[in-house]
């Protein structure tokens, strides 16, 4: 639909729809004159585009996005590449957004958003505290003072963590909080990888429950939930497990004289399963083992090794 104020295009397809509850927004991308603006919904863990639309001569549009009660929707705006703006819509939320292409903005109409807007501040400003350290590291650098980096990184990661349960535990019926329990320092170092986060996982995926049931990202969350505490309770029965011995064992060796595991005299002993017929495996009995064998065998470590291969050659 075309007016002298606006220019908005609009897909009503998936949640999309043209009647039921919705969510408004308002918006001003200020260097964004007639350029256009990709609306993104988050499901669960992946981006998915539900809109582009084009600013008017102002940089000014309006999108009406169906939201179901109870069900809050994390939507986001992109300009290209760029995130300009990330909200927690609430049926019926009427929201005045201001924007730049650059990522700032401000919000005002959705409580939600206002603390999104806080969550992903806080977070921005501690990537951007532990990368700025990690760069003074060098290879140059003495042993002193790689371990005060480390000991700086190890402080600044422990006052986030801290920050972030704080945070949670003072809105643990936000939907605001699912995303911090999914934040990442990088792909393999995430903020909440202790085991007994479980424990507070759990406890505000109650207290979600109780305002969201319907929500999938609740439910997602959940899901989580009962696999880390499936995790911390197999941890915990593996660590209170009575220590029991070794199975016995007991084959011929190449000489066909039969040699038992508990005969073995050796401080430590590694029980190395292989099979012959894999010239990989053989390989790494060459290349790996024995280099070992020979370094540690003299100071008590021994390798009694079982190939599996069903010929007697």
């Amino acid at each position: 639909m075309k007016s002298s104020k606006l220019i908005v295009f609009c897909l009503l397809a998936g949640t999309l729809v043209s009647c039921g509850p919705k969510a408004v927004i308002k918006g001003t991308v200020k260097d964004a004159p007639k350029d256009t603006v990709v609306v993104k919904l988050l499901d669960v863990n992946v981006y998915k585009t539900l809109d582009t639309l084009v600013t008017d001569a102002s940089g000014r549009f309006v999108y009406k996005l169906a939201v179901a009660k109870g069900q809050p929707e994390f939507v986001y705006l992109f300009h290209g590449d760029t995130k300009i703006a990330s909200l927690l819509l609430n049926s019926g939320d009427k929201v005045a957004l201001t924007a730049t292409t650059k990522g700032n903005y401000s919000v005002e109409g959705s409580e939600e958003s206002v603390k999104l807007q806080q969550v992903e501040r806080d977070f921005a400003d501690f990537i951007a505290g532990f990368r700025e350290t990690v760069g003074k590291a060098s290879e140059n650098a003495s042993e002193s003072e790689a371990s005060e980096i480390n000991r700086e990184l190890s402080r600044q990661y422990v006052a986030y963590y801290r920050k972030a349960i704080a945070y949670i535990s003072a809105n643990n019926h936000s939907l605001t909080v699912v995303p911090v329990f999914y934040q990442k320092v990088n792909e393999n170092f995430p903020i909440f990888s202790r085991r007994t986060d479980a424990i507070l996982m759990s406890a505000i995926c109650d207290s979600l429950k109780t305002v969201y049931p319907e929500s999938r990202y609740v439910k997602a969350l959940e899901t989580e939930t009962q696999a880390r505490v499936r995790t911390m309770a197999l941890n915990t029965a593996i660590s209170n497990a009575p220590e029991n011995s070794f199975p016995e064992l007991s084959l011929p060796d190449m000489k066909g004289k039969n040699v038992s595991l508990s005969g073995v005299d050796a401080k430590v002993i590694l029980v190395h399963f292989w099979d012959a017929s894999d010239a990989a495996q053989k390989m790494y009995n060459v290349e790996t083992l024995l280099p070992i064998y020979n370094e540690f065998h003299s100071r008590g470590f021994e390798i009694y090794s079982v190939c599996l291969s069903t010929d007697k050659a």
